[in-house]
């Protein structure tokens, strides 16, 4: 069952009180030197939905995912997931507790293609050792042959059937962001963390992402953290909006809520962008 009502007309979610928390964190500290990057922050990740963390350049966005990734400790606080704290772990750890992720820059190996960048992705579920693998024996072959089966069908989940064989540096820009995402998949996991995954995408490409995440998480049920500047993909698929501004938690809610919130649109925009929630747009921009 799922633990999230879907969006209504008005843009509203309705989140299930009961519901275990996919990702919590609690009271998150980070400084570098004598900048704050978090302050104090909390925020709870239902599972199987797709929830937005926005706001201006430099409010934490992205330090909030090296934090739940391991890439940075935490000055005090903790993040919790699966029952489990996960705050201290390295970023392998993390993986195994089920949580992957893309990157703002695109990090793929460009010489390799589609297919192997995927594959390398899969090694977290392969169960062969060294020795299996040296020797080449039936277990290494039965689970190299099934993590090539299961990156092609990823390929296909993302819009790229027939293009595992193209080197990473050949692919389009936007067939390079869906790799990214195929290969995050590789790693089977619960939560996925996309760091502004429609970045220079055309509107084609955009609207083509906004369907693949409303797959994951309907079909897949994978939860979807997402970090995202382009407001039209935002209002359009999350359920769930936390805003930040300089390290700390500003409001959250449901699209309508977040819409319509001058302090949203002021921080984020800057004041002269209330023009658009006076004409009641569809989406910010």
């Amino acid at each position: 069952m799922s633990v999230v009502d879907r969006p209504t007309a008005d843009g509203e979610s309705i989140f299930s009180a009961d519901s275990a928390a996919a990702i919590e964190i609690r009271n998150l500290n980070k400084r570098f030197g004598g900048l704050r990057a978090l302050t104090e922050l909390s925020l709870t990740i239902s599972p199987h939905v797709v929830h937005s963390v926005i706001g201006p350049n430099g409010a934490g966005k992205t330090c909030v995912f090296n934090c739940i990734m391991g890439q940075y400790k935490p000055d005090n606080g903790e993040i919790i997931a699966s029952g489990e704290r996960i705050d201290g772990l390295e970023p392998h750890q993390v993986a195994m507790v089920g949580i992957s992720r893309t990157y703002q820059n695109i990090r793929l190996f460009r010489n390799m293609t589609a297919l192997e960048n995927v594959m390398v992705g899969r090694h977290r579920c392969i169960r062969a050792n060294l020795f299996d693998t040296i020797i080449g024996n039936r277990r290494f072959r039965q689970e190299e042959a099934s993590a090539q089966e299961r990156s092609k069908k990823l390929l296909d989940l993302v819009g790229m059937p027939g293009r595992g064989d193209v080197l990473a540096r050949n692919l389009s820009y936007g067939e390079q962001r869906r790799l990214e995402i195929a290969r995050a998949l590789a790693t089977e996991p619960k939560v996925i963390l996309l760091d502004e995954p429609a970045a220079g995408m055309n509107p084609i490409e955009s609207d083509r992402l906004m369907d693949l995440i409303r797959e994951l998480r309907d079909l897949q049920g994978i939860t979807i953290v997402l970090i995202e500047h382009e407001m039209r993909v935002v209002m359009g698929i999350s359920d769930k909006i936390s805003v930040l501004d300089r390290g700390q938690l500003l409001t959250e809610g449901g699209v309508k809520e977040v819409r319509k919130d001058k302090r949203v649109i002021e921080a984020y925009l800057g004041s002269g962008a209330t023009r658009y929630h006076r004409t009641k747009r569809s989406d910010v921009r």
